[in-house]
């Protein structure tokens, strides 16, 4: 009876604690998810974000020590870089030469104080010798209005000045109309505008643009005098337009003008990258008459070549032969060997006489207005060939006029520009009748109405774009349409030339081996009826 009255006190007590159990297990589960939450959780990130930062911590380490390294390495190269040159400037010839540039550079400041401070009225070209960052003495020339302008400058730019000096025949040598001036490649020219535009795009001013440029073509030393006069000029105040004028010939008058045009609209970044397109455009153009010209001119020199080549020395072996056997030569052999003889006996004469030809047509062509223009007239009537030069021309022309009536260049400073810009006579007199339509009032359609090197369907494009007010499209669309043209004919005209020059080529070739062959079957037929 004591023992079932336990039990049955067990089973209440145990049923009465069970939901204590149950209360106390959901508040262990609670603490442990808040646990989870405030602690854990908290654990397993901050662990996750230290193995992270250990990794940022090891890579950056090891770029730091790189840098480390990498800055050691300069710091000893400049050790001994100082070393070489103390050792240097003690040898005594060195010494000497220090002592007599600082002798100049004393002299220097005793002139600029009196006449070298004197500016001229017009900008006149400086010879400097000075030295520059690297420590080294160089010589170049500048354009300047005084000797304390060019002497701030090149203080400016972290030169040590010793001297500078001008004369006429310094302005003679290196001035704008030298016969030393250096003309901007295309190529050089699209790299310098496209890069240009690109730093002024990042707001990198114009004059700290140049010098960049400047420091990025050092190996083109034959434009740096050009661009550190631009960069004195920009530093004294000029406009770009006008320090680009004062380089001579060294960038086109094209370009020149549409700065000018742009500096006066403030779309000087726009102009920039417009002209940088057009000299690309250029130069595609450019490089196709190029390859249209090169193959023909390759095969022709080679088809000369071999034929003087067997004429000088194949055929008098042969005529040696002929001698021996005593073989009777008659008509085209005949012909050959006469040719081979003068050949051999005239070679000099005829080279020198060649090459004076062609530098008499060179320098009439040059210099010679009414010469030039027959040439070019000759030319552009040739079949397929002539068709490939009004292209090209008219490409040119209608692409730059769009381009100076897009930046806002008046028509009558277009039409010069073009007629400068062209070597073609042809061109040139069309531009120069157009000015003189222009100012009588006529359309500028009027010159081109019914002249042979004007395509009738570029006439009515212009008067279309004239007669709508749309003339920059239009000739911009002219453009486009001519430059196709141009691309399709000289590739015609490489398809079409090289089967012409290559039987060409076979056929002199085999008359001139039919022609030595021909005596060989009379010797085998009198050595036959022996």
């Amino acid at each position: 009876m004591f023992r079932r009255k336990d039990s049955s006190n067990q089973k209440k007590i145990s049923v009465l604690f069970l939901p204590f159990l149950v209360v106390v297990d959901l508040f262990v589960c609670a603490f442990r998810g808040i646990k989870f939450v405030f602690f854990d959780l908290f654990l397993l990130l901050f662990n996750v974000a230290s193995g992270r930062v250990d990794k940022v911590y090891k890579s950056t380490k090891g770029l730091f020590d790189k840098e480390e390294e990498k800055r050691q390495a300069e710091l000893i190269q400049k050790q001994k870089r100082d070393k070489f040159l103390e050792k240097y400037n003690n040898l005594w010839f060195v010494k000497k030469q220090n002592a007599k540039l600082e002798e100049m550079r004393k002299a220097l400041l005793v002139n600029l104080q009196n006449e070298g401070s004197v500016r001229s009225s017009t900008p006149r070209v400086f010879q400097y010798k000075a030295r520059n960052k690297d420590g080294r003495v160089e010589t170049g020339t500048i354009n300047g209005y005084s000797k304390l302008d060019v002497n701030t400058f090149l203080l400016q730019e972290g030169y040590i000045v010793y001297s500078i000096e001008t004369s006429k025949l310094i302005d003679f040598l290196y001035g704008e109309t030298s016969v030393f001036a250096v003309r901007m490649s295309n190529k050089d020219l699209l790299f310098w505008l496209t890069q240009l535009s690109t730093y002024i795009k990042s707001g990198i001013p114009l004059t700290d643009s140049i010098k960049i440029l400047n420091n990025q073509m050092q190996k083109k030393k034959k434009y740096k005098k050009a661009f550190q006069s631009i960069i004195y000029e920009l530093t004294m105040g000029e406009p770009f337009s006008k320090a680009l004028e004062k380089q001579g010939v060294m960038f086109p008058a094209l370009l020149i003008n549409m700065i000018k045009a742009a500096e006066a609209t403030g779309e000087l970044e726009a102009t920039l990258t417009d002209m940088s397109n057009y000299y690309e455009e250029l130069e595609k153009t450019r490089k196709q008459m190029i390859s249209a010209i090169t193959y023909p001119t390759v095969i022709m020199v080679f088809a000369i070549g071999v034929i003087t080549f067997i004429l000088l020395f194949v055929i008098p072996e042969f005529v040696k032969i002929y001698r021996d056997t005593d073989a009777e030569i008659t008509g085209l052999t005949l012909a050959i060997i006469n040719l081979s003889d003068f050949l051999k006996a005239n070679i000099l004469f005829i080279v020198l006489l060649v090459i004076v030809i062609c530098l008499v047509i060179y320098m009439c062509y040059r210099n010679i207005k009414a010469f030039r223009k027959k040439i070019q007239e000759i030319f552009m009537h040739a079949p397929l060939l002539g068709k490939i030069l009004v292209y090209n021309e008219l490409t040119i022309f209608t692409k730059t006029f769009s381009s100076l009536l897009a930046n806002n260049v008046f028509i009558t400073d277009s039409m010069t520009i073009l007629s400068r810009i062209t070597n073609n006579e042809i061109y040139k007199e069309i531009m120069n009748e157009t000015i003189d339509n222009i100012v009588k009032g006529d359309k500028i359609s009027t010159s081109f109405k019914d002249h042979w090197a004007i395509p009738d369907v570029a006439y009515y494009m212009i008067v279309t774009g004239e007669s709508t007010g749309q003339l920059a499209d239009m000739m911009k669309k002219v453009s486009d349409y001519y430059a196709e043209e141009h691309r399709s004919l000289v590739n015609n005209l490489k398809a079409f030339i090289e089967p012409i020059l290559i039987v060409f080529l076979a056929l002199v070739v085999g008359i001139i081996i039919l022609a030595v062959i021909i005596p060989m079957f009379g010797l085998m037929g009198s050595l036959e009826n022996m």
